[in-house]
């Protein structure tokens, strides 16, 4: 790793690992792109590893009250997860016009931009939270939970679901940060909500101490709190400022030509991301037919798949950044070079972790239950989607560097073809009629996540996306 990063000119690596957690002042359009990229994807993917590192926690905890409170979370979560597609979709136009402006040297576009986003993602949490308060336990009946399920977890869902206005207040404020090349900022934030997260969870679900028992309740109060705390660090830093974005009192206001802007990217980003959300709710309510116990294999599987899976979104979020800003430099080449660099990056690390989750699933599976109903199902899960991860890799670079180019239509038409029109009817045809179950739904993800990666490269290199507008 040395030699990638050391060069006679440049300095050592443990300085470079340094400056990347303090936040760097480096200059993304210039000098090399290892060192760029590395800067950028290890406050990322340390980020991410926190965010993925809570998931994991979180059931952990939860699995110790029974399958009913594991199915409540991983229900509920598959319907908060359009919460999320809304989020990261917004957060993608966010990302692409602050990255673009830094680009080109243009700070108070950049600030601009980014109080634009964030009334966008107010105005959108409000929208959406207030109805899931009212409506969270239908939502769940809908989902097909069974009546075990909606007594341990109505209260779960309605603050989950009510309080999303602070997930997209956290989503797009990272995304501003991101796209100005503060990935530094965004991992603290992240550090600082899941850490609290990670404290108050066995507290409030247990009633440790002092704090009173709320069983699977208690995992949503501890969210709801430490993702505030974070959202109020994220706007203490914005007003602060940092070396490449400040917002000041006077920048604070509708502009209607940048919010325009920002929507048009943003339809498109949220229809990109809701897509493949859409499948995961269809997989969800497919794999509830056969009962609670392969749910909780699922949730189980499917949240240690994210453990792995989130480092290598920080990697693929250092290509949107760097996409973004040599494109706003007038650099499109470099920003063509510094994705195929960052695809093979994430390549070795999640072709690494393939190999250990398949060799090893059991036993890590069984580090969260040893429920023998419960086991093979999770088992057979996380071995089964692991075996595509090459796919993954690549498929998260390419469909993130053409939305730091702006080019969210691109993403959205393959999540389309490759989530509604391939994975969808796949997954049915193997669990149902051909008789795999669960295991049939588990094969379609692989199929259709390697798909899309094959396609996505295939439409990168044509290089339309260089041409894109922001």
């Amino acid at each position: 790793m040395d030699n990638l990063i050391k060069t006679r000119e440049s300095p050592s690596f443990w300085a470079t690992v340094r400056e990347a957690l303090r936040g760097s002042h480096q200059d993304y359009t210039t000098g090399g792109l290892t060192r760029a990229i590395f800067l950028l994807a290890v406050p990322m993917v340390l980020e991410m590893s926190m965010e993925s590192l809570f998931a994991v926690v979180d059931v952990f905890w939860v699995a110790r009250l029974g399958a009913d409170s594991v199915a409540t979370v991983g229900l509920v979560e598959s319907v908060l997860s359009l919460v999320y597609a809304v989020g990261m979709g917004l957060g993608l136009s966010a990302t692409a016009m602050v990255a673009r402006r830094v680009g080109e040297k243009d700070r108070e576009g950049a600030a601009v931009a980014g109080v634009q986003a964030i009334a966008l993602a107010l105005l959108t949490g409000l929208g959406l939270g207030l109805p899931c308060l009212f409506l969270a336990p239908r939502l769940l009946q809908l989902m097909g939970a069974s009546p075990g399920v909606l007594s341990v977890g109505t209260s779960f869902a309605r603050i989950t679901m009510g309080g999303c206005i602070v997930v997209l207040l956290l989503f797009m404020n990272n995304s501003v940060f991101r796209g100005a090349g503060d990935a530094a900022i965004s991992m603290r934030v992240l550090w600082l909500s899941n850490s609290i997260n990670l404290a108050l969870d066995p507290c409030l679900i247990f009633g440790l101490g002092p704090f009173p028992r709320l069983g699977v309740t208690g995992a949503a109060v501890s969210t709801i709190i430490g993702r505030g705390v974070g959202v109020a660090y994220q706007f203490y830093r914005l007003h602060k400022g940092s070396e490449h974005i400040r917002i000041y009192a006077r920048q604070i206001g509708l502009n209607l030509e940048v919010m325009l802007r920002l929507l048009r990217i943003s339809v498109t980003g949220i229809t990109q991301m809701v897509i493949p959300h859409i499948a995961w709710i269809s997989l969800v309510r497919m794999v509830s037919v056969f009962g609670s116990a392969a749910l909780a294999g699922y949730t189980i599987g499917i949240r240690i798949v994210i453990f792995f899976l989130l480092p290598a979104w920080g990697l693929s979020g250092a290509a949107a950044t760097l996409v973004g800003q040599n494109l706003g430099a007038q650099q499109p080449e470099r920003a063509e070079k510094s994705v195929w660099k960052t695809g093979f990056y994430n390549m070795l690390l999640m072709g690494g972790e393939g190999v250990l989750l398949v060799l090893f699933a059991g036993p890590i599976v069984r580090l969260f239950t040893s429920d023998p109903s419960i086991v093979p199902l999770a088992t057979a899960c996380l071995r089964i989607i692991s075996v595509g991860n090459i796919g993954y890799a690549y498929e998260m670079v390419i469909l993130q560097a053409f939305n730091g180019a702006g080019d969210t239509i691109t993403p959205t038409i393959l999540n389309f073809f490759g989530f509604l029109l391939l994975e969808i009817p796949l997954a049915y045809a193997l669990a149902i009629p051909m008789g795999m179950r669960s295991n049939g739904v588990y094969w379609a993800i692989t199929v259709a996540e390697s798909a899309i990666a094959v396609v996505g490269v295939l439409l990168f290199r044509r290089g339309r996306w260089k041409e894109r507008k922001v």
